[in-house]
């Protein structure tokens, strides 16, 4: 039997290669802009095709205090500071936060890329100890995102480390939601995050998955579903949700932004990199059945969409076969490049945005949709002035990972 425990957004919070508030996120996808940029450095690694990045700027980690802080990482600095905002933005006091009512359930791919490789360079090459702190391992766990927010906010609630790369961020707010749901918290601190490091790039470029034809052309890539696309291009950046019990948000008068109604989540259970549509499909059914709500009631789906081949065929396939043509689908990866354990969150984010705001943004870059795809409603050229009140955001890892989440307006 379905828990009756309702779960809504009271605060948001993040940092993004296209905006670090809900103000510049909105004036980013109504004019179109990228974050996308070129990455000089990179040309020194040798063999490394794809020169781009998603990177978030005008980012001040000296609000964290130093205490704190040394044992961050960029990729815990980035959800920190999403934290923060999203906690300032829901009101909440410090002593809430500070309590077992709240807990943390937060993702990344994996801990600091940088730390892992300062760590790893003193002892593999200089064959020595010397000079290394214990603080950098503290950097690059597995779990540094929510061990480091629930440190820095001295939460005392349930801990949950999500690290399954590009579901990361979602099934941190997916499994928030069920924490809450379940009783097991009043408030919990949801979301995921990644940091920019060459080591990204380098993993998908070595699987000839990156974007290389439009180095020189960065605002012209990725290019999500689109016949010309030639893969993903990586980005950075750190999403929160302030997730709460309705019940307990609205007797403190909190401002809520959207209900979660909705999380599935699958595996396919047949290939580590080689993306499933039934798989696809079997977590938007999982999340539409967590909903009690048939595919004609959804009024918008956010695709996770790639621009890699395979990942935007199998999404089309598996979005067609339960919505066809019906429903209108946008991906944002094409503004801000594919963000990894941040994009559940970051995305999820977007979604919570253009519902409230009643407006649903186009693709970015996608032109001529790849025939290959299924025949889905692509939302494409300029933006559609159009309200919904239901929107489900999907997402998709290595390792055969599915998740969707439904969002309402309330």
């Amino acid at each position: 039997m379905r828990n009756t425990r309702r779960v809504v957004v009271t605060g948001i919070g993040f940092r993004s290669p296209i905006g670090n508030s809900l103000k510049e996120l909105k004036e980013s996808l109504l004019t179109g802009r990228s974050g996308i940029k070129i990455m000089s450095d990179w040309e020194k690694m040798e063999n490394l095709r794809t020169r781009v990045a998603g990177i978030c700027e005008n980012i001040d980690e000296m609000v964290i205090e130093r205490k704190y802080r040394r044992s961050m990482g960029r990729v815990a600095i980035l959800a920190s500071l999403a934290c923060m905002s999203a906690i300032e933005d829901s009101g909440l006091e410090g002593n809430v936060i500070a309590s077992t009512e709240c807990g943390v359930s937060f993702g990344s791919t994996a801990g600091s890329s940088d730390s892992m490789e300062e760590f790893l360079e003193q002892i593999i090459e200089k064959r020595s100890l010397k000079g290394l702190q214990s603080s950098t391992y503290l950097k690059f766990m597995s779990h540094t995102c929510a061990s480091n927010i629930a440190t820095m906010f001295q939460v005392k609630g349930p801990l949950i480390a999500s690290c399954t790369a590009c579901t990361s961020g979602s099934q941190g707010i997916g499994f928030a939601y069920e924490a809450i749901q379940r009783g097991s918290a009043n408030v919990m601190l949801a979301g995921g995050a990644e940091e920019m490091h060459i080591l990204d790039a380098a993993i998908f470029d070595i699987m000839h998955a990156t974007s290389t034809k439009f180095n020189s052309q960065p605002d012209m890539t990725p290019r999500p579903f689109d016949s010309g696309r030639d893969g993903l291009v990586v980005g950075e950046g750190g999403g929160c949700l302030v997730l709460e019990d309705y019940e307990y948000a609205k007797k403190r008068g909190a401002h809520i932004y959207a209900e979660i109604t909705g999380f599935g989540n699958s595996c396919d259970g047949s290939h580590l990199t080689n993306p499933n549509d039934e798989g696809m499909a079997e977590a938007i059914n999982r999340a539409l059945k967590d909903a009690s709500l048939s595919p004609g009631d959804i009024e918008h789906v956010n695709a996770h969409a790639t621009a890699t081949e395979a990942g935007d065929i199998a999404e089309s396939k598996a979005t067609y076969s339960l919505f066809k043509d019906s429903v209108p689908v946008s991906a944002f990866k094409g503004y801000m490049g594919h963000t990894l354990g941040a994009c559940g969150a970051i995305e999820s984010i977007i979604t919570i945005l253009m519902m409230n705001e009643g407006f649903i943004a186009p693709t970015r870059n996608l032109e001529i949709p790849d025939p290959r795809c299924a025949p889905i409603n692509h939302v494409t050229g300029i933006v559609r002035e159009q309200k919904f009140s239901i929107g489900m955001n999907n997402n998709f890892a290595f390792g055969g990972v599915n998740t969707s989440l439904i969002f309402k307006k309330i």
